[in-house]
């Protein structure tokens, strides 16, 4: 794993825990000599992270549309940001780059970026670790959902075990480096559903 997508918010949060797992997290791909691959930004938690790396001297490459950086929000120090037209080019671009991603806590944007890439894995557009950082049981109630959503038959269970969780980073990378992306005929599973 040469490099690691991380969503994150632009906003510090409520909470100390959450700049503090961005640091550790940071702190803990210099060490494995892992890359950061994020939004671009120098503000919230994506901004600690990111500084967190780059002063180390380890890999950091941001990825930014060019309206949010018009907005003096990305991280201009930085020897690759790589400014995009749209948000779409972004997403792929940082799905592109990366070979496991991770959510921290963060609001809309993260929460749809991890989506989007869980979904890629769903549908075998990529076999990439996904994992959710679980700071402080922030993503407590989408664990549930996401449960809720296997017992209802709206998502099956071999994809909810593609989200990899954990509340340590440390365990989390752990997991990453074991995983073997489930090979499933996600149309089957639907006719399945149909014929029952």
């Amino acid at each position: 794993m040469k490099r690691v997508c991380v969503f994150c918010g632009s906003s510090p949060g409520k909470r100390p825990q959450y700049l503090e797992m961005a640091e550790r997290l940071g702190n803990l791909l210099v060490k494995n000599n892992m890359g950061l691959v994020y939004g671009g930004g120098d503000v919230g938690t994506m901004g600690k992270i990111a500084r967190v790396v780059f002063e180390q001297g380890g890999e950091v490459i941001g990825v930014i549309p060019k309206a949010l950086a018009q907005k003096e929000v990305a991280y201009k120090e930085l020897s690759d940001l790589r400014v995009v037209d749209s948000m779409h080019e972004r997403k792929a671009l940082m799905a592109e780059l990366s070979d496991a991603f991770i959510a921290l806590p963060g609001g809309l944007g993260t929460i749809e970026e991890f989506f989007e890439v869980l979904t890629w894995a769903q549908l075998g557009i990529h076999s990439k670790p996904c994992g959710i950082l679980n700071v402080s049981g922030y993503y407590d109630h989408i664990i549930k959902f996401l449960n809720e959503a296997v017992d209802q038959n709206f998502v099956r269970s071999v994809d909810m075990a593609r989200v990899l969780i954990d509340e340590s980073p440390e365990e989390l990378l752990k997991k990453f480096k074991t995983y073997k992306s489930p090979k499933v005929d996600k149309v089957a599973w639907i006719l399945g559903l149909k014929n029952s």
